[in-house]
């Protein structure tokens, strides 16, 4: 059976929002040379639009993949790491790019993995973050709050599905929880 899709952020809206976010990290990181890492696959969209928007501001892309999901309808209770990224952060400021942040388990695995690896600093963006999130995880820059609800598109996905999207929409089927980061 298909999904049934309610549009929720438009993508003008989501444009919007990603150059608000652009404009933030770039008075931070003035004069600096920050390394991007996405976390695949649900940031890879957002990613490519704000390192795009982040025109002038030399940096570094790299990615990793976490994932609490996969194929299942509800989260594992622990995220795993499934792909390291591959530059040397040592010293180095990173900002982690995340589409979405939810209960914050995958995040919480990311951080405590990239801060072995000893940076300078590590920051957290992302396009989405739940208004239940409550894991004292601190979020730098956040695009958006939002409620309940599985989103899909423009990364983000519902079993694969769904991230080719241009916007933001609500899974208006119940199809079984909500959606993690990292999937």
């Amino acid at each position: 059976m298909a999904e049934k899709l309610k549009p929720f952020i438009k993508p003008v809206e989501v444009r919007r929002i990603v150059a608000s976010i652009a404009a933030e990290i770039k008075e931070d990181y003035e004069g600096k040379n920050p390394v991007m890492l996405g976390v695949l696959k649900g940031a890879f969209v957002f990613m490519s639009d704000l390192v795009r928007a982040l025109d002038g501001l030399p940096l570094e892309v790299d990615f990793m993949q976490a994932a609490s999901y996969g194929e299942r309808d509800e989260p594992a209770h622990e995220a795993l790491i499934i792909r390291d990224l591959t530059t040397e952060i040592k010293g180095r400021h990173v900002i982690v790019v995340e589409g979405i942040i939810d209960r914050g388990r995958t995040m919480h695995a990311v951080l405590a993995h990239l801060l072995s690896k000893e940076p300078a600093s590590l920051r957290l963006c992302t396009l989405l973050l739940r208004e239940s999130h409550k894991t004292g995880t601190v979020i730098d820059y956040a695009g958006r709050r939002i409620g309940d609800g599985f989103v899909v598109g423009y990364g983000m996905d519902y079993k694969g599905r769904h991230r080719n999207l241009p916007g933001i929409y609500l899974l208006a089927e119940d199809s079984g929880g909500n959606r993690e980061e990292g999937g």
